[in-house]
């Protein structure tokens, strides 16, 4: 399965994003997808997940309330909408398929397959 995340970009804090995840060639049927985030010289981390076929969801704490994943009916796209976003939500986010479809992980590890990253400027 090959991912591809797109919808980064640059924005003013307290603006907001879409991203969006697909898969090459065929849909996102019976996976799981989850993002995560790569700031510059740190590790990655996770962001969001969601089930199949409509969840659960699982959330970064810190993450809770201005972050959104939502997939369409078509499992098509599955969509990291971003509210409120901080000068520290810059990153590269990635999108990642699991077949672990009931109980999807929140660690990178529970992912089959990864798709490049989209960057995400949030200035000041």
């Amino acid at each position: 399965v090959q991912l591809q995340a797109s919808g980064g970009g640059m924005v003013q804090a307290g603006g907001s994003l879409s991203l969006s995840c697909a898969a090459s060639g065929r849909t996102l049927k019976r996976y799981a997808v989850g993002w995560f985030r790569q700031a510059t010289g740190k590790e990655r981390l996770f962001v969001a997940t969601i089930g199949w076929p409509d969840g659960p969801r699982f959330y970064a704490d810190s993450l809770k309330g201005r972050f959104t994943i939502s997939r369409d009916s078509s499992d098509n796209t599955v969509r990291l909408l971003m509210d409120s976003l901080e000068p520290e939500d810059t990153a590269d986010y990635y999108c990642a398929a699991s077949r672990d479809i009931y109980n999807p992980p929140i660690e990178s590890d529970g992912y089959d397959y990864w798709g490049r990253g989209t960057l995400v400027t949030v200035s000041s």
